[in-house]
């Protein structure tokens, strides 16, 4: 019986990706393990947005040489955003050469064959820049998917992003934005609730921008209108959406449509209008601030997340403030903070005013401890309400679940439990957790 060991990196749509190479490998007849050692196929599903998983890929993989002595047999690979970047499909090959199959985002659905290739020993590159489609075509409709989890599933709806952020490589990787059809999107999510699914979250790296490549008419809030008619769905989530393309009518779904989860990810990345401009983000402070007045009228009790970025090219030590003011006006549930990092092929990584390391540092601190408090100050504003909760999964005590607005909520009960909404009462909140009883 042939084994495969599959580490993955990086966001939703690379954990969906995995889940399709996983569902085309047991279609081989492979079978997965966590051992190393025990594994005919190491597949390693990488990232680019930052440095640092890129190093980690390096490392990781320089380390096999000594198992691939072992085992001439064993296929040692790489696949995903990593091997589309800028240059470094050179540095791979001149880095790494013990390793035998190399593919791209856009080859997926011909994995089987590469695989075959491999195995007959030649060395595989196949990296395409951009897959052809039709409209709403999409190579990875017909492919099998095997699911991490039994109650919460992930739906693409549209692939690649135009945006072009000046220090985002996601286009240069992904490619344009590029719809799937709506009846194929719905078709998924009727499946998906007749094998026991509760919960299903859209992706794509712009979702807001869903439907603008398609056909008059489809648009993302019709999308989530049609979704929420679906009988035994009970919750509808989705990410991420871009600022700059968020309009009114998004707004008046997620307060009108019952299952769509009061969350939103909205990525500000930096709380000054002059940063925003040379990241190309396309919206100033004050639209984004007017943006979430907008969405916090409509819809009071929604939890609103974002991305940040400290040490972007020529930021000021004024500009960092400005971040922080803007995390303390919106006062977000929480966010994710990153450090700048260079990334070849975009125009940010030529600026000039690269801000030293340690000066990241020293903000990416102030960040977190500010944005911290605020969260663990949201979480404690919980106590003694009334949550709607999925209960998801077991715990070390009892078990554990989501609040509509994407918190954690453990509770006493046994795995009979698992898959049902209950109301619990807040009782205790910590930073990044809360915990509950039955109602």
């Amino acid at each position: 019986m042939r084994r495969f060991y599959l580490r993955t990196m990086g966001c939703q749509m690379n954990d969906h990706d995995s889940e399709v190479i996983t569902g085309l490998l047991l279609s081989l007849g492979y079978k997965p393990t966590d051992n190393l050692e025990d594994a005919d196929l190491i597949l390693y599903n990488t990232c680019c947005v930052r440095e640092n998983p890129e190093r980690k890929v390096y490392g990781h993989i320089s380390s096999f040489r000594e198992l691939k002595e072992k085992n001439p047999e064993l296929i040692i690979g790489i696949c995903g955003c990593m091997t589309q970047q800028k240059n470094e499909l050179k540095k791979i090959l001149k880095r790494l050469p013990h390793v035998d199959l190399i593919f791209g985002t856009h080859n997926i659905h011909r994995l089987p064959e590469l695989l075959q290739r491999a195995t007959n020993g030649e060395k595989v590159v196949e990296i395409w820049d951009e897959a052809e489609y039709s409209e709403g075509q999409d190579f990875r409709d017909s492919l099998p998917v095997e699911r991490k989890d039994r109650l919460k599933a992930f739906v693409n709806i549209i692939y690649g992003c135009t945006n072009f952020c000046t220090y985002c490589i996601v286009p240069y990787v992904r490619g344009k934005e590029h719809s799937r059809l709506p009846e194929k999107i719905i078709e998924d999510v009727h499946s998906l609730v007749n094998d026991g699914y509760k919960e299903i979250t859209l992706l794509g790296q712009n979702v807001n921008a869903y439907g603008k490549d398609l056909s008059k008419g489809v648009s993302f809030s019709n999308l989530l209108r049609k979704l929420d008619k679906i009988n035994g769905l009970e919750r509808i989530r989705f990410m991420t959406s871009h600022p700059k393309d968020m309009g009114d009518d998004l707004i008046e779904a997620m307060a009108d449509l019952g299952k769509l989860c009061e969350h939103l990810h909205l990525p500000v990345q930096a709380g000054g209008s002059s940063l925003l401009k040379r990241m190309n983000r396309g919206y100033t402070r004050a639209k984004y601030i007017d943006l979430v007045s907008k969405i916090k009228s409509a819809i009071p009790d929604i939890s609103l997340t974002t991305d940040l970025i400290v040490g972007f090219p020529g930021e000021t030590e004024e500009d960092f403030e400005e971040t922080l003011s803007l995390v303390k006006e919106v006062e977000f549930d929480s966010a994710f903070t990153f450090i700048y990092s260079p990334r070849e092929g975009t125009p940010a990584a030529k600026f000039s005013n690269q801000i030293p390391e340690e000066v990241k540092k020293e903000r990416i601190y102030k960040l977190i401890e500010l944005q911290n408090n605020i969260s663990e100050k949201k979480m404690k504003s919980l106590v003694g309400t009334s949550q709607e909760v999925l209960v998801e999964g077991m715990s070390e005590d009892g078990v554990v679940g989501r609040t509509r607005t994407n918190r954690q909520v453990y509770l006493d009960g046994t795995k009979d439990l698992i898959g049902q909404v209950f109301k619990a009462e807040i009782t205790e909140a910590g930073t990044w957790t809360l915990r509950g009883r039955l109602i």
